[in-house]
C-alpha cells in the first residue's frame, strides 16, 4: 500500500500548527528561566529564554519552609481529587435531571440554574451561611463544598446528554433498571468525554483556588498550597517595600522576589501539566459536543 503523500496546503497547515505549538512553549520556558535567574538579571535584562547567570536561590528559599509546602501540597491534592470527583458526580446528576425529557419540571429547574449564573446573594450572606449554618470554619469541607456545583458545567453536561437517544433510558426501564442505575451504568459511561472535560475544568478551579482558604481556614495545617504561596509572596513584597529600618532594607535587597514568583509558578503548575495529557483526547470532543448540541 503506497504511503500517503501530503499536499502543499496540508504541509503548510502542519508547519503553521507546529510553529504555533512551539510558540506556546515560550512563556513556560521563560517562567522556568526566570525562576533560575538572579534578581539583577531580571531587572536589567527582563525575562529571557535562557538565564544569563543560573542560580537556585529561589528554590532554596522555598525549601526553607519545605515541611509546610509538602503539607500544603497534600491538602491541595486531597481537595482537588475529592472535590473533582464529588463535583463531577453532583453536577452530572443535576444535568441528567434537566436532560430527561420525561421530567416535566426540567424547564423550571433549568431557569433556576440560569438565575444562579446571573445573580448571587453577596459575600456576607454566603459567608454567614457557610460559617454559622454549615459550620465549615477550619474544615476541609470548606475548601470543597462552596465550589461543588457549577451552573455552566451543568449546562455543558446537559447539552451532551441531550444527544444521547432517549430510547436507551426506555429500554433500560423495561429491563427493570431504576433512574440511578440508568444514570450510573449507562449515561455516565456514554458521557465520558464531557465528564473528562468538565473534570479538567473543576480540577483547575480547585487546584488554583486560594480564596476559600483565605475566607474559612485559620489553621496552618489546613492551608492549601495556593494560599500558602500567596502568603509567602505577600511577605516578600512587604519586605521589599518596607523602608522603616536599614536592616530590613538589607534583608529585602537579598530576596529575589521576581524569581521567587516564577519558582512558585513552576511548583504549582506541575500536577496540572501532568494531568492534561491524560484528558486531552476527551477535551475537544467533550467541549464541542457539549457546547453545540442541546
Amino acid at each position: 500500500m503506497p504511503a500517503k503523500r501530503f499536499s502543499i496546503s496540508q504541509s503548510l497547515i502542519v508547519l503553521v500548527i507546529s510553529l504555533f505549538s512551539l510558540s506556546c512553549l515560550f512563556p513556560f520556558i521563560m517562567v522556568i528561566s526566570g525562576s533560575l535567574s538572579t534578581e539583577n538579571d531580571i531587572i536589567n535584562y527582563g525575562y529571557t529564554i535562557w538565564p544569563k547567570h543560573v542560580t537556585f536561590d529561589s528554590y532554596r528559599i522555598l525549601l526553607l519552609g519545605s515541611n509546610r509546602i509538602i503539607d500544603a501540597y497534600g491538602i491541595s491534592i486531597l481537595v482537588t481529587v475529592a472535590g473533582t470527583i464529588l463535583s463531577v458526580f453532583v453536577t452530572s446528576m443535576g444535568a441528567y435531571v434537566m436532560a430527561r425529557r420525561s421530567f416535566k419540571y426540567r424547564n423550571i429547574l433549568s431557569v433556576y440554574v440560569i438565575i444562579t449564573m446571573l445573580f448571587n446573594g453577596g459575600l456576607v450572606p454566603w459567608y454567614i451561611i457557610c460559617v454559622h449554618y454549615l459550620n465549615l470554619k477550619d474544615t476541609l469541607w470548606a475548601l470543597i463544598l462552596p465550589m461543588l456545583a457549577n451552573a455552566f458545567n451543568m449546562f455543558l453536561i446537559r447539552n451532551f446528554m441531550n444527544s444521547i437517544p432517549e430510547e436507551i433510558n426506555e429500554s433500560a426501564k423495561m429491563d427493570g433498571a431504576g433512574e440511578f442505575k440508568i444514570f450510573y451504568r449507562l449515561i455516565m459511561p456514554l458521557s465520558l468525554p464531557v465528564l473528562a472535560t468538565v473534570g479538567l475544568f473543576v480540577a483547575l478551579s480547585y487546584w488554583n483556588d486560594w480564596f476559600l482558604g483565605l475566607m474559612f481556614v485559620d489553621k496552618q495545617e489546613l492551608q492549601p498550597l495556593q494560599l500558602l504561596l500567596r502568603t509567602l509572596v505577600s511577605n516578600v513584597e512587604f519586605l521589599k517595600s518596607s523602608s522603616n529600618a536599614s536592616a530590613m532594607q538589607r534583608i529585602s535587597a537579598q530576596i529575589p522576589s521576581e524569581s521567587i514568583k516564577m519558582a512558585l509558578t513552576v511548583v504549582t503548575i506541575g500536577p496540572i501539566v501532568f494531568l492534561y495529557p491524560f484528558l486531552q483526547r476527551y477535551f475537544v470532543k467533550g467541549l464541542m459536543v457539549g457546547a453545540v448540541k442541546g
